[in-house]
């Protein structure tokens, strides 16, 4: 039975021809119908150029994701290859490959692993895992056979309740693939004992896109008063702390993150403050105009600009809050800031960060320039891959 196809429309310029692996709704001549939701197709121009084999739904605004640029089927065969190199590229092997104990790190990314809609994350002996296309929802119980075979795991967590599966008409679900309950526990990430709720925490469980940032900032925290903004579990605190920092207070308007924070500086005994505010209104607060300065703020907040055309008021925001922090950072302090929206490139977040200087009368130095780590691979082709940058910066 021949394969499905797609064909762009004649006046469309869509991305998918510079090597993009996305075609939209409003690029193809006609739909297929609904029943193809979740199988495989195959996309051509409209000079009938074979263009890849990919996943199909027509509930999403993205009806097409490419997975292979040659004819393919997305079966058990397919997904252990795509597996099994997406391991050996984080290992820098050719080896197959299994899951360590004390390994944490994304080991599947999506398309850049020619896994469209499909995310997993290794903590140790356990892999969570995001299903956030049709097709692969269709293929949970085959992709779960074949983590379990190639990886060998002790339990895999469908972390399956991410918003975005709405845009791809898909229910919000968790479960674990054995069945019985995942209980929180102590996980050792990088030297710290975090306690972490893989079944129910944010996103995976943990940011492990930030790992590499932590003793990077870490290092500049010896005998200084640290800030760490929005921080979530307290990794940037923990670390400030452990390096040497006179005093630290990290700050989030979540009550159950900052619990989860003071609960993990107790357990690695070390002395970190942590308190729910919005950070926004706590620097704006006169009423701290007399309090000392900070030496070293880190600003890591969530994604502002969740969509396209939310960008201009994320600019807004992110603009105000480096403001705010440089208007509180000390002569020579050092700012850590940070974007985790797409929609937001490197020029945009370079624009915002010298705005903010400007207005607050400093001199800027770039100290380091802060991307997302390996393990979360960015094609060039597709600038949805890359979705974490940042800076490290000095204020005079």
């Amino acid at each position: 039975m021949s394969t499905p196809t797609l064909k762009l429309k004649a006046n469309a310029k869509p991305r998918v021809l510079s090597g993009h692996p996305w075609v939209f709704a409003n690029e193809v001549e006609v739909l297929l119908p609904a029943d193809q939701d979740g199988e495989i197709v195959e996309c051509r121009d409209r000079a009938d150029r074979f263009l890849g084999t990919g996943i199909y739904n027509s509930k999403s605004q993205i009806v097409w994701r490419r997975f292979s640029r040659e004819r393919a089927a997305l079966n058990a065969a397919y997904l252990r290859g795509a597996v099994e190199r997406a391991v050996a590229r984080r290992e820098g092997t050719s080896d197959k490959g299994r899951v360590t104990s004390g390994a944490n790190r994304r080991l599947v990314w999506s398309e850049s692993d020619d896994l469209p809609g499909l995310v997993v994350d290794q903590f140790g002996d356990t892999l969570v895992v995001q299903i956030q296309t049709a097709a692969m929802e269709k293929r949970s119980a085959l992709v779960g056979d074949v983590l379990a075979e190639v990886l060998k795991p002790a339990e895999i967590i469908f972390r399956n309740d991410a918003p975005i599966r709405r845009l791809e008409g898909l229910p919000l679900e968790v479960h674990t693939r054995s069945g019985a309950a995942w209980e929180p526990r102590w996980v050792n990430i990088d030297g710290f004992e975090y306690w972490l709720d893989l079944s129910g925490g944010q996103k995976t469980g943990f940011y492990l896109d930030q790992r590499a940032q932590h003793p990077l900032v870490a290092k500049y925290c010896a005998g200084k008063r640290v800030l760490d903004a929005f921080c979530n579990q307290g990794p940037f605190a923990l670390h400030a702390a452990r390096a040497g920092a006179t005093k630290v207070l990290g700050l989030d308007s979540a009550e159950d993150a900052i619990a989860a924070a003071r609960r993990n500086a107790e357990r690695n005994g070390v002395k970190a403050e942590f308190g729910v505010a919005n950070v926004f209104d706590w620097l704006n607060d006169a009423t701290r105009a007399g309090e000392p300065l900070w030496d070293v703020i880190v600003l890591d907040p969530p994604p502002f600009a969740k969509s396209k055309s939310a960008l201009e008021g994320a600019l807004r925001g992110y603009k105000e809050i480096n403001l705010r922090a440089l208007q509180r950072l000390a002569p020579g302090g050092i700012l850590a800031t940070y974007t985790c929206s797409h929609h937001m490139q490197d020029a945009e977040l370079r624009s915002v960060l010298a705005g903010a200087a400007a207005d607050a009368k400093r001199k800027v130095r770039v100290l380091e320039f802060c991307h997302q780590p390996p393990d979360h691979p960015v094609l060039v082709t597709m600038m949805e891959s890359e979705y974490l940058r940042g800076y490290i910066v000095q204020a005079e």
